[in-house]
């Protein structure tokens, strides 16, 4: 009588597998990305007081952000190839050590040129982190908590960025600058033991994934990667550092921008005839997952720019610290956070565009309602403006991001995130590089505007000048030194006025580049309600 033997195979499709708690895994994953996101903004307070340590200039200064942006999008749309050479957890877990070294090291550092080394490192590592994460989510949860799914996600993307500033601020009034690298030690840790413990890979991905790796290595691209990073390099210089250098009046900015371009057509070119592309463009095909990413990062660029506004107006106009404008933008952020988990619920239920449309008005009524804000301007003021902004925020980036992902097979999740994340990211970048030029040419055009009035000949601007100068003749100062003191309050007077309706005509841009993009919700297409998001989840929780 034949007897049958048990192999390993068919013992482990017979073993009952562990409950996936999502849970767990969501917490394990998403300290990494939200260290990352945090890490993108917590650094702009403390440069002063780094600047100085390591001796370096203002200009100079910039490579540590610049540094980091650089090395994050190099790494983005490679999430997908470097999960299927080595394994989509242990991509995680090994950028998650470098992200964590890269800080330490950070904190550590002597003198710039290893500030900007180290701070390259981190960027590596935080590169990956934040598709994998929104991998993992998306083959966890089942489709019908897709939407929570990504409004988890979209809390660690969207909240990072808005309590770094209050963070790093915090840190470097109380503490030293380095501690806010050195924070990210024992939240790095905790985080790699858990996904370490909790997450594992299912094995049919594993599969799928060691095939397509077998045929990627027999023909190995090279040049695209190549391509792609000396493109993405000097794309995201040519961003960060354009408006310092004056744009195309820098030979350098000019050869970044050429070089850039020349890198990103020969890349495109090569992904689409390659054997076996590093980064599987051909994703841009599905219509649902072009229009959610592309329509995201246009979306994304303007949230970015909003967001990057209200900071600089109150410190540099309202007197506010670092600390205290953090602390004044916590609404938004509290708004965000209590929406986002709300509208992941309402996603599936009601359309996506019905969401991506309310939440473009309410951002954008908020930025109008910012463009009245003047010298005089309260808190209040701006509490009840940022909370419109942060529904509106919310609303759009969770249907954004799961609507994006709705159609993508399983098997090339780690591909359309790394392109999704990638996106999003070059259109904050572009978002933030419009704002701060306009910003600058803004205040120019109104100081020289509001400068044309001020002739002393006038009864207003000479019986001001008097009253000024009167007043400081009553402090102790004598006749000529209170003239020119009162003529320098003047000019700083119009300084701050100019910068003023500067701020007001980007509030305004503001508000009706969300008007523009509304109209574009019509071309945001609908997830099949069958799909590749749409099977059970395919990773795997040992408890």
């Amino acid at each position: 009588m034949a007897t049958s033997v048990a192999t390993p195979e068919v013992l482990a499709q017979a073993a009952p597998k562990a409950p996936v708690n999502k849970w767990l895994v969501t917490l394990s994953v998403t300290f990494g990305t939200l260290m990352g996101a945090i890490d993108s903004s917590i650094v702009n307070v403390a440069l002063p007081q780094i600047r100085g340590a390591v001796g370096a200039t203002v200009q100079e200064i910039t490579w540590a952000t610049t540094g980091f942006v650089i090395a994050t999008v190099m790494v983005m749309p490679l999430t997908g190839f470097l999960g299927r050479m080595f394994g989509q957890k242990r991509v995680y877990l090994s950028c998650l050590v470098l992200f964590v070294a890269g800080s330490f090291l950070c904190g550590l550092a002597w003198n710039l040129p290893t500030l900007v080394l180290f701070r390259f490192l981190q960027g590596l590592g935080a590169g990956a982190l934040q598709p994998t994460e929104q991998a993992i989510l998306r083959q966890t949860f089942p489709p019908k908590e897709q939407g929570t799914a990504m409004a988890i996600f979209g809390m660690a993307v969207m909240v990072g960025p808005a309590i770094g500033p209050t963070l790093g601020g915090y840190i470097v009034d109380n503490w030293h600058w380095s501690w806010i690298f050195f924070i990210n030690v024992p939240v790095g840790i905790l985080g790699f033991f858990m996904v370490a413990r909790f997450v594992q890979e299912d094995e049919q991905l594993r599969a799928t994934a060691r095939r397509e790796a077998e045929q990627q290595r027999k023909h190995m691209d090279w040049s695209g990667i190549t391509l792609l990073c000396m493109g993405l390099a000097t794309l995201q210089y040519f961003l960060e550092e354009g408006q310092a250098d004056d744009w195309f009046e820098s030979p350098v900015i000019v050869i970044c921008a050429l070089l850039s371009a020349t890198c990103l057509i020969a890349f495109v070119i090569r992904e689409l005839t390659a054997v076996a592309p590093a980064v599987n463009l051909r994703l841009f095909k599905d219509p649902v997952f072009a229009s959610g990413t592309l329509l995201g990062a246009l979306v994304f660029a303007v949230l970015m720019a909003s967001m990057f506004l209200l900071p600089v107006f109150m410190q540099e106009l309202l007197g506010f610290t670092a600390t205290q404008s953090g602390f004044s933008l916590m609404p938004r952020t509290l708004v965000m956070m209590l929406m986002m988990p709300i509208v992941g619920r309402l996603y599936g239920k009601v359309p996506a565009r019905v969401l991506v449309g309310i939440g473009i008005v309410f951002a954008g009524f908020g930025a109008y309602e910012m463009s009245h804000f003047s010298l005089a301007t309260g808190s209040s003021n701006i509490i009840a403006a940022i909370a419109l902004q942060g529904v509106g925020f919310s609303m759009m980036f969770v249907p954004l991001s799961a609507t994006a992902l709705g159609s993508i097979p399983r098997e090339r999740m780690a591909d359309a995130t790394g392109l999704n994340s990638l996106l999003r990211q070059i259109g904050g970048s572009v978002g933030l590089a419009i704002f701060t030029t306009l910003l600058s040419r803004y205040t120019v055009l109104s100081k020289a505007s509001i400068a044309s009035h001020l002739n002393p000949e006038r009864w207003e601007v000479a019986s001001r000048m008097a009253a000024t100068q009167k007043g400081l003749m009553q402090h102790g100062l004598d006749a000529a030194s209170a003239s020119m003191a009162s003529l320098q309050m003047m000019v700083g007077n119009v300084s701050r006025q100019a910068m003023v309706l500067a701020f007001d005509k980007l509030f305004v841009l503001a508000a009706l580049m969300f008007v523009v993009v509304l109209p574009l919700i019509y071309f945001l297409k609908d997830p099949p309600s069958v799909g590749g998001s749409h099977e059970k989840p395919h990773i795997d929780v040992e408890i």
